[in-house]
């Protein structure tokens, strides 16, 4: 493989050519108009524009992109996350194309794209889950028998996406009917897809994945669990590795799970098996996101593992060099994804232009980031601007590095999760690692961060009040005979 394509744009295609560059290997970006100038494109070996700035005419566009590789007479294709990365149709053409597509197999995308078809599959293979319903359900009536074998709360789920859409927690059997309206309307707005599921709502859930590898010789190893709680609208905001609420015994129960569920489908390649775990530390099954996830960087941090780099090797039929034995945990990460969102207002989107950008740095300091200091943030796709990744020998000394790399990091022009993440870094809950998926909800209001920053500012103002008085009994102004206004202060 000489030479690959990255069907994505900024950091996540920033950060698939930094190891490509490093493993010898060309790399080709696509872009649309308003990413012409954007670092990922500049950093690459060749760049082509794909069209206009909406996704939809842009980063979607299968033909166009698949042109520009023959073109260019590319070897294989990185998808990234988001835009086509989970579009088994996308692998097909790929793979018919006569390039690798550096990702699993169209057959395993498109089992695990559906909840639904991915718990059927499992379903041989001993894999604990959450009670709920086998099919999709429509009709309320049906609906309501079920839940109430369950057991109140139940949760309503879109089966073909995630993040939050299509989602709904129902209380009491009157708000059946009307839920189960609203998650399928907005499943089909989202998805294309109306179809819904019924399943109980654990209670205090924790939200524990596990980072599986799989290569085309029957290979497969877990790289151990990720917790990812620290969740705002259903979506990961705080990451860490490993978990400080799994236990040895449970890391090798759940990792084992994991594999099973990668067994399950024929899968190749890198991939996330998604748990809910509840505070009787009970996991069950929820997911396999069939793609490179934002937060594998906190893996690698504990590993010594570039996943990208594997997952190119995988592609070109390589087999693992490591055993499941060979694989230690060493130290813990935290990964921050540094959204332009406005924390105090409900993390509302922010726009507008970088006026000051600059990173933290350090030995224990990593930054992935697609933006440079004078961009503008468009409208048109994800606000991340970038993940702060830090590393420490334990979760303290992990922790401690984020808090000051959260304050060296400099951000002005937009309203970023900065300010969020220092309140996560913290706080009682987040250093006990006593928290759930619950921790917004049960902790942060928008005047959380004002108050945050109330000690900081009575303790300027004091510091202030107090150099007043003592340099105001100091200063005085000279006589007119002596013509220097410091005098009395040299003195």
């Amino acid at each position: 493989m000489k030479k690959i394509l990255i069907a994505n744009r900024g950091e996540i295609a920033l950060r698939v050519m930094k190891t490509a560059r490093r493993m010898g290997i060309q790399t080709v970006a696509v872009y649309s108009e308003v990413d012409r100038n954007a670092p990922h494109v500049r950093f690459a070996d060749e760049a082509y524009l794909l069209g206009p700035a909406p996704s939809s005419e842009s980063y979607l566009r299968m033909d166009k992109i698949l042109e520009i590789a023959k073109q260019t007479h590319t070897d294989g294709i990185h998808p990234g996350y988001g835009f086509l990365s989970e579009q088994a149709v996308f692998a097909e053409k790929v793979e018919q194309a006569g390039m690798a597509y550096i990702g699993p197999k169209p057959h395993a995308i498109e089992v695990m794209g559906s909840k639904l078809a991915a718990k059927e599959a499992v379903k041989p293979f001993s894999i604990p889950m959450v009670p709920g319903s086998a099919h999709a359900i429509t009709d309320p009536v049906e609906g309501r028998k079920l839940a109430d074998q369950i057991g109140y709360p139940v949760l309503l789920k879109a089966s073909a996406g995630g993040g939050g859409k299509g989602m709904r927690i129902v209380d009491e059997a009157s708000e059946l009917e009307s839920q189960l309206l609203r998650a399928s309307s907005e499943a089909k707005a989202a998805f294309g897809d109306g179809s819904v599921f019924l399943e109980k709502y654990v209670r205090s859930p924790r939200h524990i994945e596990v980072q599986i590898l799989a290569d085309q010789h029957g290979n497969t190893v877990y790289l151990f669990e990720r917790e990812c709680s620290i969740q705002r609208r259903h979506q990961k905001v705080v990451e860490e590795a490993p978990s400080s609420f799994v236990t040895p015994e449970i890391r090798k129960a759940i990792g084992e799970a994991a594999v099973r569920v990668a067994q399950a489908c024929g899968y190749v390649n890198a991939g996330t098996v998604e748990f809910l775990m509840d505070e009787d530390k009970k996991f069950y099954f929820l997911e396999m996101n069939t793609r490179l996830q934002v937060e594998h960087p906190v893996t690698e941090m504990i590993t010594g593992l570039d996943l990208v780099e594997w997952q190119i090797r995988i592609a070109r039929g390589e087999q693992l060099a490591f055993t499941q034995e060979d694989l230690h945990v060493q130290g813990h990460a935290f990964e921050l994804r540094i959204y332009a969102e406005d924390p105090e207002s409900n993390f509302l989107p922010s726009t507008g232009t970088l006026k000051r950008y600059q990173e933290p740095t350090g030995d224990h300091v990593r930054v992935d980031s697609g933006f440079e200091e004078g961009m503008d943030i468009p409208i048109y796709y994800d606000p991340m601007l970038a993940k702060l990744i830090v590393y420490g020998r334990d979760r303290e000394e992990a922790r401690q590095h984020l808090i000051r790399a959260i304050k060296d990091y400099h951000i002005e022009g937009v309203a970023t999760t900065l300010p969020f993440g220092l309140f996560v870094a913290e706080h009682e809950a987040f250093i006990s690692g006593e928290f759930d998926t619950h921790f917004v909800p049960n902790y942060f209001t928008a005047s959380s961060i004002s108050e945050m920053r109330e000690p900081t500012g009575k303790a300027a103002g004091i510091m202030a009040a107090f150099l007043h008085h003592r340099d105001g009994k100091r200063l005085k102004l000279p006589d007119d005979d002596q013509n220097d206004l410091w005098y009395e202060r040299r003195r």
